[in-house]
């Protein structure tokens, strides 16, 4: 057996995780509901982070994606524990103060609660939304170490706005995919976690991607699927993927908290740290410590054997980016990799 890991470094991944979230929001918001040919005609490739768009949203700020996760992250740390009532209360806060943009399917679970006090929306054949997946990093964040935790807390963090078995799925896989990332493991490791999500939700299908990344939570996860395997750094992982166009506020805030994950603080590019909002990253990096300090990692205790496993490893040095926005198969990924269990 290895012996545990640092948990300095975890702590790091887990900042490095929220950063990302926001980050990839900022990136991608002034071109959500755009195709990749008129992000392309207007931009050329986007890189930077601009503001605008149709949010007319000011650079380095965030939007319902981030907002939302932080609303799940400050109830769980001030309850010292999850709290399904506290985070629905801090929704019902925060869609009364009037936000930048919020989902139908969000609003409609948050008014819900508010009318009758349901923790638990009805099942719907129109949630398979990505409102509840773009919110998971504090909920995976705060059980690391225990996978059925991870599974319990991320359908009912879900389940507040949406109840649909495919956003469940998407929630359980993202956490696992995070817990790994933040534990270290490599991309061969992460890629048998989502080929097993595929066998069993043939919907989330990657390998011949069509360019789709509507709301759609399949089209969402294709999305990131496809483009953070290919990618070879943090920047690349991210660029790809907003301008992918579409729902791209939450595409890229899904995959700056996995690629941020994966990657670790160093490999942000510190050209978007210093467009964010200060008291954005200020609170995302507290919350991701002491969501950290209430899982089973954080307290001490055992956790998965999965960490122990020999598929440790330690990230390679970041490459240059060459042809920025291509989708280039990354070395560190076997194609064939399939499910093969535990390490």
């Amino acid at each position: 057996m290895h012996a545990p890991f640092d948990i300095n470094e975890i702590i790091s991944r887990a900042e490095a995780a929220f950063i990302g979230l926001a980050v990839g929001d900022a990136l991608g918001a002034p071109v959500e509901f755009m195709t990749a040919g008129e992000i392309k005609t207007k931009y050329g490739t986007l890189d930077e982070i601009v503001g605008g768009g149709w949010l007319r949203i000011k650079a380095g700020n965030v939007t319902d994606d981030t907002e939302m996760s932080l609303c799940v992250a400050r109830a769980i740390v001030s309850a010292g524990e999850m709290s399904l009532r506290g985070i629905a209360e801090n929704f019902a806060s925060w869609l009364k103060s009037k936000p930048i943009d919020v989902g139908d399917t969000c609003r409609r679970g948050i008014r819900n609660y508010m009318l009758k006090g349901t923790l638990e929306t009805p099942f719907n054949q129109w949630d398979a939304g990505n409102g509840a997946v773009m919110r998971l990093l504090p909920t995976a964040l705060c059980t690391m170490g225990d996978d059925e935790l991870l599974q319990r807390h991320a359908v009912a963090q879900a389940h507040i706005t949406h109840n649909h078995p495919l956003s469940d799925a998407a929630c359980i896989c993202l956490g696992r995919l995070i817990h790994l990332s933040v534990c270290g493991f490599s991309k061969p490791r992460l890629r048998r976690e989502v080929d097993s999500l595929v066998a069993e939700h043939p919907n989330f299908r990657f390998d011949s991607y069509k360019g789709l990344a509507t709301g759609y939570v399949v089209d969402t996860m294709q999305t990131v699927f496809h483009h953070f395997f290919r990618g070879r750094n943090f920047e690349e992982c991210l660029v790809s993927t907003v301008n992918q166009g579409g729902d791209a506020d939450t595409t890229g805030a899904i995959m700056g908290m996995l690629a941020g994950a994966y990657y670790g603080r160093e490999n942000i590019p510190r050209k978007w740290i210093k467009k964010m909002n200060k008291n954005v990253m200020n609170e995302v990096s507290t919350l991701a410590a002491g969501l950290v300090a209430l899982s089973p990692l954080g307290k001490g205790n055992l956790i998965h054997s999965a960490c122990f496993s020999e598929d440790r490893w330690h990230p390679p040095p970041t490459p240059p980016i060459e042809g920025r926005g291509a989708c280039n198969p990354s070395p560190l990924v076997d194609p064939n990799c399939g499910p093969k269990g535990e390490g």
